[in-house]
């Protein structure tokens, strides 16, 4: 199983990006995937989750109405949508991604997950 994360870039506060993550392998059950995010000295903290049916979101309060979490049915691919970028969202991006029965669980630990991408950069300055 991999994952495979890209869109990063550099963009000015007020800016926004999109960023997407393909996971390719075999899965033996229902994926649930999420964003997780890493600045320089600090612990991995969750963004955002997806359920493995689409059908259920949730977000840390600081991205709240900035940032949307989607995927396509039946695709192990998420996408992250971020409006409004501040620079205090600078960070190292990571998606993941747990394989269980549980199609309409969201998960915002990072132990809930087994596997993980890569990470993009985002970059925004003042």
């Amino acid at each position: 199983v991999q994952l495979q994360a890209s869109g990063g870039g550099l963009v000015q506060a007020g800016g926004s990006l999109r960023l997407s993550c393909a996971a390719s392998g075999r899965f033996d059950n229902s994926v649930a995937m999420a964003w997780f995010r890493q600045t320089t000295g600090k612990e991995r903290e969750f963004v955002a989750a997806i359920a493995a049916n689409g059908g259920r979101t949730t977000y840390v309060g600081s991205v709240k109405g900035r940032f949307t979490i989607s995927r396509p049915k039946n695709v192990n691919t998420i996408y992250l949508q971020m409006n409004n970028l501040k620079p205090e969202d600078t960070a190292v991006y990571y998606c993941a991604a747990v394989s269980n029965y549980y199609r309409y669980s969201v998960y915002t630990s990072r132990e809930s997950y087994e596997y993980w991408g890569q990470g993009t950069l985002v970059t925004v300055s003042s």
